[in-house]
């Protein structure tokens, strides 16, 4: 079991300055990820587009907002942090010619020592699509598909050569390869049949975004996608041990000297044991990748709910480590707080030869805690994300 953050694209928090110190903090306290998220352009009116996170549809904090350019980021992150995993929650993939997200991403993770995971969505957004011209909305998820196939090509074979609809390349050479042998994992964003699919066809993991109306999947819901999921990538002759489950959502452990508060309890949002509870109940589902979206907008704040996390959560949840293979240039973690730095599949710095990462723990594996059902959120809670 493993736990990353997501650190704020807009918003507040979404400055140079204030997103770098929480990287270092989540570093140097062990968490296994930092991920960072994708808009190039927020148009000034999306009244076309459906905001997938929201139950009235819209983006919140409106269009004129700061927007933090995530492969930028991911290429500060690299030298700025040393044990963590790099990714994107998500990164949209059509927005971006994938010759040059594969040169990009291949770059970055040589400079991290093969700590990037490419997370990966189809957007949502039809006008910017528009504004940075990239091939039709309608035709979003099949230019996906076939970037997500291109990519991999470049990143395992020399010279490179690909002839599909939407990209032809002839014999190039798209040196230096990435760190990672085998290439980058590719975790599939989304909670739509369509986003299962994918990632059961083509993803090393499938991260979703839980708890927002409406795709709230609520554990249950959870593991009946997780074995669809399974099922699919049966059909298509994968082994779905190989694929890494992981879900992101907003977590804060409060502290004891406050008052509960009146209402129903979000998921991931109480007492330590509270959240070690909800934390097990989507284990049973079959997570093994936690990312933590922040429900404060007050860097002390942020800075004081990880340390709590990996104070009073994260040592009660630590599995037996087993023995694993190290790729050859990545970065080896420091001390493990919690599962945190460099333990599960896919969102580890440990791969098989196929760059595909393993389950080192087992599931329901974790200390004592309160392991009851977990009380459901309010529907009309919102936080800030992709």
């Amino acid at each position: 079991m493993e736990f990353g953050i997501s650190l704020p694209g807009r918003g507040p928090l979404a400055k140079p300055d204030k997103v770098l110190t929480i990287a270092a903090k989540a570093d140097a306290l062990g968490y296994a990820s930092i991920f960072v998220t994708d808009h190039v352009v927020l148009p000034a009116s999306m009244a076309r587009s459906v905001y997938p996170y929201s139950a009235t549809g819209h983006l919140p904090g409106g269009a004129a907002q700061d927007y933090l350019e995530p492969l930028a980021m991911l290429g500060a992150l690299s030298r700025t942090t040393r044990r963590a995993r790099l990714g994107t929650s998500v990164l949209v993939v059509p927005y971006r010619h994938p010759l040059v997200t594969a040169k990009i991403l291949a770059t970055i993770d040589q400079l991290s020592g093969g700590r990037v995971i490419l997370g990966a969505g189809v957007g949502w957004l039809r006008e910017e699509f528009e504004a940075v011209g990239a091939p039709p909305f309608e035709e979003r998820g099949a230019v996906t598909d076939e970037y997500l196939r291109f990519m991999r090509a470049t990143w395992t074979t020399d010279p490179v050569s690909f002839a599909g609809r939407y990209v032809r390349v002839s014999n190039v050479h798209a040196l230096p390869k990435p760190a990672q042998a085998g290439g980058i994992p590719v975790w599939i964003g989304g909670h739509t049949d369509a986003a299962v699919r994918r990632a059961a066809v083509l993803g090393d993991g499938w991260h979703p975004i839980a708890l927002r109306p409406p795709g709230l999947l609520f554990p249950e819901e959870y593991a009946k996608r997780a074995q669809q999921l399974q099922a699919w990538a049966r059909e298509a002759g994968r082994d779905p041990r190989a694929i890494t489950l992981s879900v992101r959502v907003p977590m804060e452990v409060r502290p004891t000297r406050l008052a509960v508060p009146a209402g129903e309890r979000p998921l991931f949002q109480g007492t330590a044991e509270q959240v070690i509870g909800d934390i097990r109940a989507y284990a049973d589902a079959g997570v093994t990748h936690f990312v933590w979206d922040f429900t404060n907008q007050d860097l002390r704040a942020v800075l004081e709910n990880l340390e709590r996390f990996a104070r009073d959560v994260a040592p009660k949840l630590v599995g037996r480590p087993q023995r694993r293979t190290v790729v050859a240039g990545a970065a080896r973690s420091g001390k493990n707080v919690g599962g945190q730095a460099g333990e599960a599949r896919g969102s580890a710095r440990v791969v098989d030869r196929r760059g595909s990462a393993r389950a080192s723990t087992r599931r329901g594996s974790s200390g004592a805690g309160n392991s009851r059902r977990p009380a459901r959120p309010s529907k009309s809670r919102r936080t800030s994300g992709r």
